[in-house]
Parts: structure tokens; sequence; C-alpha cells
């Protein structure tokens, strides 16, 4: 197998969906004069692609696991690409709505098989390096996608910002769509259907809720309902979407609940942040993200370092270190505003969070088999999707208390994660501890007759 190219594959994948968020909200007012758009509408051309990527990364993960993570990566990329293409060309903001919602179904076929890929391609003991490649690259996505939009917009309006996804969409998705995935063929399990419909409505329905401005109770009702018909349909089915051995793992459980925990609390706190620098500080949207770019810069590194501090101490100790560092910067953040604190803060953020997405990823994806990783890539895919919506709608519903009642509050969230990191796996003899002792070495059959590639 060729890692170069899977890990390239991988990155690209992540990074095209990075920049097109970060990207679109810098493109959104100048959308909305062109197409005579309300603030309403604007809001759908975002909501509409977090409800249909939240609601489906689980079932496309299972779709990749079954029809080969290539294949299904391809697609996705492809399709990508050409919603944005069409995007690009919209007549009015009901078709960028209705093909923003084409992009998020494409976008959560391509997103759990970049992680799906690297399982398969990369040996249990080596995923961290290449999650650390990643993660870092989503990091100075981020940063460059207010940058890049801004450019594009100024100089060529904002249907520019869609049409720069083509071409790496091409690039990548044929080449994945051709290739061949040398393996007999696996044993082909149902899909669980009625399970990924009732996942699917209860992550769409609570996604929804809590991006609507006012929260919708009638959205959150829904999604409880249809929550507990899940689990009830799950622990009856003969092939549950949401397989025992990942979902019922201890170390599984603690990964997620600590990605969520500090999605939620980055994203709230960004959210909060920005009225802090604009409008209590009186600065532009250019010398805000100046003020924030510490978070971009340290997130990259702490991704980087990452890989050798987990051999060293191991994902329990890493993972309590960042989350405390991340609660840390949340409430420094409530408490200064004079230009040095302001830049400690944003660094503690990113060094925290670009430190927990490397280590709690890898434990999930480590743990994995490789014929559920695109799953374990789904979950943890939905896990950084429904986080920041959660913590976004936190903090506008807190703010109304103020901003550092806010801040406090969200630095509460990201300090839920350190007992919970207690459960990761430590320095030594962590393989034993995890699901990944269960993973057949590199050169044993994997069960149900699918060899592991390499």
């Amino acid at each position: 197998m060729n890692r170069p190219w899977t890990l390239a594959s991988s990155v690209a994948g992540a990074v095209i969906v990075a920049l097109d968020g970060t990207a679109l909200t810098v493109a959104q007012p100048s959308l909305q004069r062109d197409l005579g758009a309300s603030f309403t509408e604007v809001q759908w051309t975002s909501t509409a692609y977090l409800v249909a990527v939240a609601g489906l990364l689980v079932f496309a993960g299972r779709l990749g696991d079954r029809y080969g993570q290539w294949r299904v990566f391809g697609l996705g990329m492809l399709g990508f690409g050409a919603a944005s293409a069409g995007i690009a060309v919209a007549p009015g903001v009901g078709w960028v709505i209705v093909l923003r919602a084409v992009q998020g179904v494409f976008g959560a076929l391509a997103q759990p098989a970049t992680l799906g890929m690297l399982r398969a391609a990369y040996p249990p003991d080596r995923l961290a390096s290449p999650l650390a490649v990643r993660t870092a690259a989503i990091g100075l996505a981020a940063a460059a996608g207010p940058l890049v939009g801004g450019a594009l917009v100024t100089g060529l309006g904002w249907r520019a910002v869609f049409l720069v996804n083509v071409v790496p969409a091409l690039a990548f998705g044929l080449p994945a769509l051709a290739r061949r995935d040398h393996r007999t063929t696996p044993a082909r399990t149902p899909l669980d259907l009625p399970g990924a419909a009732l996942l699917a409505v209860t992550l769409a329905c609570l996604v929804y809720a809590v991006t609507a401005r006012p929260v919708s109770g009638a959205g959150l009702a829904a999604s409880a309902l249809t929550a507990v018909l899940l689990v009830r349909h799950e622990r009856r089915t003969a092939s549950p979407l949401l397989p025992p051995e990942l979902i019922g793992s201890r170390t599984a459980g603690a990964a997620l609940g600590i990605l969520l925990a500090v999605s939620a609390s980055l994203f709230g706190t960004l959210f909060v942040a920005t009225y802090v620098l604009q409008r209590r500080l009186g600065l532009d949207a250019f010398h805000s993200a100046l003020r924030s770019l510490p978070l971009a810069v340290l997130m990259v590194l702490s991704a980087a370092l990452c890989p050798a501090l987990l051999r060293r101490w191991g994902a329990r100790g890493v993972t309590t270190g960042a989350a405390a560092a991340l609660a840390l910067g949340v409430l420094l953040l409530s408490r200064t505003t004079a230009p040095a604190g302001l830049g400690l803060a944003f660094a503690l953020l990113g060094a925290g969070f670009g430190t927990v997405m490397v280590a709690a990823t890898q434990v999930l994806v480590r743990g994995a088999e490789v014929r559920t990783a695109g799953v374990a890539g789904g979950v943890q895919q939905t896990a950084l999707n429904v986080g920041p919506a959660v913590g976004v709608a936190a903090a506008a519903a807190l703010l109304g208390a103020g901003t550092q009642a806010a801040l406090l509050t969200l630095a509460a969230v990201a300090a839920l994660a350190v007992p919970v990191a207690r459960l990761l796996p430590g320095p030594a003899g962590a393989a034993s501890r995890t699901p990944a002792s269960r993973t057949p070495a590199p050169h044993a059959p994997v069960p149900a007759g699918r060899p592991e590639r390499r």
C-alpha cells in the first residue's frame, strides 16, 4: 500500500472540508447582498450542511467498511466537488441551501473514510504520526480559511470560494475511484438501515435544534425520542450499525466524551471571544484574527509534538494535561483583555485542542479493528460536528448573563474531560488495556475473511 498517497488523500479530504467551512463564513455577507437573501436564509447555508453531514457520518463509515474506504472516499470527494461547482453558479439562495445539503451528504461520505484509510494503511503503534499530520493540516486550514476566503471574495466574488474545491476534489477523487483494493471480498453483513435512519434523524434533529435561534424545543424532543428508539433497536438487531465492541468500550466512550467536551468548549469560547474582541475592544475582523493567531500556531505545533508525548506519557497523561491547558486558556480569556494575556490564552486553547485531537482520535481509531475503522471514523467525526454545535448554542444562550459567566461555564465543560481522561491508556501496557489488543498482528488474517491491507 502506498502510505504517502494514503496520508496525502486523508489530509486533502480533511483540509477541503475545513477550508470550505471557514471560508464560507467570510463569504456569507457578500452572498447575502448578491442574492438578496435574508439573514435566516444565509444562516441556512450553514445549517443545511451541518444537519446533512451530522446525520450521515456513521452510516457513511459503515459503507466504507463494507464497500471499501477508497471507493467511498472517491465518491465523496467527487460529489463534494460537483456540489461546490453547482453552488458557484447557483442563481438564487434557495439553490445554494439545497446544494449545501448535497455537499453535506458527500462530505459525510468522505470524512470517515479519511480515518478509515489511515487505520488500514498504518499499524496501530504508528497511527499517531499520520493523525498528527492530519490534525496539523486542519489547523493550518482553519487559520488560512478566513484569509483565503477574504482574498477570493474581495478579488473575484463569493462564488470563487466554492470553485476552489473543484480541482483538488477531482485530483484526489478520481484516483481513489480508480484504485484497486488488493484484498479478498469481505463478508458483507446487513447494513442496518433502520438503525441508520434512526441515528440520522436523532443527530439531524439535535444539530438543527441547537443551531436554531432560539433553540428548538421540538427538535430536542424529536432527537430524544428517536435516540430512545435507536438504543432499543440496536440492542435487539443482529447486525447493529454501532458495533458493541466499539460503543461498549470504556476507552472508546471516554475518547468520544473528551472530544465532545473539548470541541464544545473551544468553539463556544471562540464564539464568545468574537464578541469580546470586536464589541468590547472594538477590533475589526482582521485584527481580531491576528489576536487569535496563536491558537492556530500552537494547534499545529502541539499536533506535531503529540506522537512523542504519547510515547512518553501515554494517552492518559497527555490528554489530562491538554484538557487542563484548554480549560485554563478559557479561564484566562474570562479575566483579561490585555494583548499578552489574550495571546497566552489563545495559545493554551490551541495547544490543548491540538493535543487532545491527536491523542483521543488515536485511541478511538487504534482501538477499532480494520473492518470497523470506517464506523470509528464516523463516530469521531460526529463528535467533532455535534460538539461545536452544542458549544456555540450554549455560549449564545449564556451571553445574556455576560461574557465572563459564559466563559466560566465553558471552562467547566473543558475541565470535565480531565477526570474522564483517567479511563484512557497510560504509557506502559496500553495495548493490553484497550480494544487495540484485539487487533490482529500485521500479518495475521482479519476476522470475516478480510486480510488487513498494508
